[in-house]
This record gives C-alpha cells, structure tokens and sequence, in this order.
C-alpha cells in the first residue's frame, strides 16, 4: 500500500525475487518503480526473524563453528551455528540471506 495515497500495490513474484524470505506480514518495505511499473522491493539490509524450527545443537561440534538449518517464521530455511535454540529471534542478511548474530532486543 502507497502509505501517502493509500492506494494498494500488487507485486507480483518476478519482482519480489527471494525478497519474501525476509518480510513478515505488516511489514513497511520500498517498492522500486520505474515508468510507473513496480521492478522490485527494498528490504532494510538487517531483518530480525524468529526461528520456528531447528534441530538441538550436538555437543562436542563446536569448535569447527558447525551450522544447522534452521526454519524461520517467513518459512525460508537457512544456516545458523549450533548454539541457536528454536523460539530464539536472530538477525539476518537481507541481501545474502546469511545469520548475522542473536537480536537481543526480542
């Protein structure tokens, strides 16, 4: 939605690319347009998403800074270190995608 028309802006998945891995509903993201057509979506550079699913750590793993797939509240899948535990909130790479670090505000 235009927030100073409010006038409503269907993007559709040739724009939106992978960016839909990254925004939660109710979000506020920019829409990049050109010659009035929509050509993609800018997301903030740092998102804060909340892991829905991931598998415990194995101890003894860590020193070799070991990852495991974790699922995010969007639905997208990616590497976390082992130490991040489900429910947890974690700050992410919009552009790579890549873990960040634990978002502490959550």
């Amino acid at each position: 939605m235009n927030m100073e028309s409010f006038e409503e802006v269907k993007v559709g998945e040739a724009e939106m690319g992978d960016s839909w891995k990254w925004m939660k509903e109710g979000e506020t993201v920019g829409v990049v347009t050109y010659n009035g057509q929509v050509i993609g979506v800018d997301l903030p550079k740092t998102v804060t998403l909340k892991i829905t699913y991931s598998e415990p750590g194995v101890k003894g793993n860590t020193a070799t800074g070991a990852t495991k797939p974790a699922t995010l509240e969007t639905g997208a899948t990616i590497q976390v270190p082992i130490f991040i535990k489900e429910g947890e909130s974690i700050k992410i790479d919009s552009r790579s995608g890549e873990y960040l670090s634990r978002d502490n505000a959550a």
